[in-house]
């Protein structure tokens, strides 16, 4: 979790912090940007610990801040990193009698941090790499091996033999030459093998992955052979999604959902010139499926009315931005008044169109044709509740 030292807790963090939560996710923090002006440290922490109700535990400590930037004083070791800028940004390492209680942080934060209970703070500043090395060698540390994930019927250890993964990120059109789409999973147990076969349980297939490949920055890589815990991307002719499961055993099954994020701002989406028409589609529903933006259609009809969902505003250029310059499709975007969005949770058991609403509700669909509702005010969540007993809602989806 990267808090800015200025800022501090932002609406984003708080969002993303609660899927850590749902999904029982330690929390490392790295407070950034000490070089600049920045909050007291006491104030951060004592934020985190508010807003977000997790407890703190400072594993370094920043000497001063902004042009005052001395640099970060280390727990474990007892000794103060300083950074001159007159040395041309290289290190020294000083002995100093400042100290805080305690020195065997590991010990001291212990099963707290694996509960997600507690969160081991680090402050420095990536742009000068400060406090970033202390950050890598107690991640290191503190981590665990590859963790056993559940599935709809029970759990998948990383040490079992046969292969399993799950796809959690899309990319498309990395090289535009190529117009290539990439599926990114992470291998849960067992050997991933290049271009070994497996079951797309989604898909109801066996296929053959193929052109594996591990990223660092720009570069790629062909990858023969991965373990539990790596990630890999292969080439994707269209057939995955987010969440899809790949597994090599006889005995088939589906590992659990990946949450999504719900949007906090909403707008129709039209094409300027209607005889792209089959660009803009393909180029909207690509998008959506990396996990960039959502789209949803009004409930009980087809593609006629697009209604893109997005976490933060700048999200609407980006998507404005890759249409007109991967898809040649220029758009125009009609901003909704609706700030927030629900998923029915017992879908099943509710006749979505006999929901007693509000004015400002509006009854939407996902691309999977799953019911969700939309609300201008966030009383009215709450009143369609009254209104409906027995009836679910959730604040989060799942892919």
């Amino acid at each position: 979790m990267v808090i800015d030292g200025s800022k501090g807790v932002e609406a984003q963090t708080i969002k993303l912090f609660q899927v850590c939560v749902m999904r029982g996710i330690p929390i490392f923090t790295f407070i950034n940007k000490m070089d600049r002006e920045a909050r007291d440290p006491f104030e951060l922490m004592d934020e985190i610990e508010n807003v977000l109700g997790i407890r703190t535990c400072p594993v370094n400590w920043p000497i001063g801040c902004g042009k005052n930037f001395k640099g970060v004083y280390d727990r474990n070791t007892k000794k103060i990193t300083t950074f001159t800028a007159a040395m041309g940004g290289q290190k020294e390492v000083a002995s100093e009698t400042f100290d805080l209680e305690g020195t065997d942080v590991v010990s001291i934060i212990g099963a707290d941090y694996h509960r997600g209970n507690l969160s081991p703070v680090f402050f420095g500043s990536a742009l000068t790499n400060f406090g970033v090395e202390t950050f890598l060698q107690h991640f290191l540390k503190m981590t665990t091996s590859p963790l056993a994930r559940k599935t709809k019927t029970g759990t998948v250890d990383p040490f079992q033999e046969d292969f399993s993964a799950f796809v959690f990120k899309i990319q498309a059109n990395m090289n535009k030459a190529h117009r290539d789409r990439i599926a990114f999973m992470r291998i849960v147990s067992g050997k991933f093998e290049a271009g070994m076969e497996v079951n797309h349980i989604q898909g109801g297939k066996r296929l053959r992955l193929s052109q594996p490949q591990q990223m660092m920055a720009q570069d790629r890589k062909i990858v023969e052979e991965a373990y539990a815990g790596d990630i890999i991307g292969v080439f994707d002719p269209g057939i995955f999604s987010i969440g899809d499961t790949l597994c090599s055993s006889s005995e088939k099954f589906e590992f659990e959902g990946i949450p999504t994020f719900a949007p906090e701002h909403f707008a129709r989406v039209r094409q300027m010139d209607t005889m792209k028409r089959k660009q803009f589609l393909k180029g909207v529903s690509q998008i959506a499926q990396e996990g960039a933006i959502q789209i949803f259609q009004e409930f009980n009809t087809g593609m006629e009315e697009i209604i893109v969902g997005v976490v933060g505003e700048l999200q609407f250029e980006v998507l404005t931005y890759r249409l007109e310059n991967e898809y040649n499709v220029e758009v125009k975007l009609e901003k909704l008044p609706y700030e927030y969005i629900r998923w029915i949770g017992n879908k099943e058991e509710v006749d979505v169109e006999k929901i007693q609403g509000t004015s400002d509700m509006k009854r939407i669909k996902d691309l999977k044709d799953n019911p969700l509702l939309l609300f201008v005010n966030s009383w009215s969540v709450g009143m369609v509740l009254e209104r409906n007993p027995g009836l679910v809602l959730e604040n989060f989806g799942r892919n």
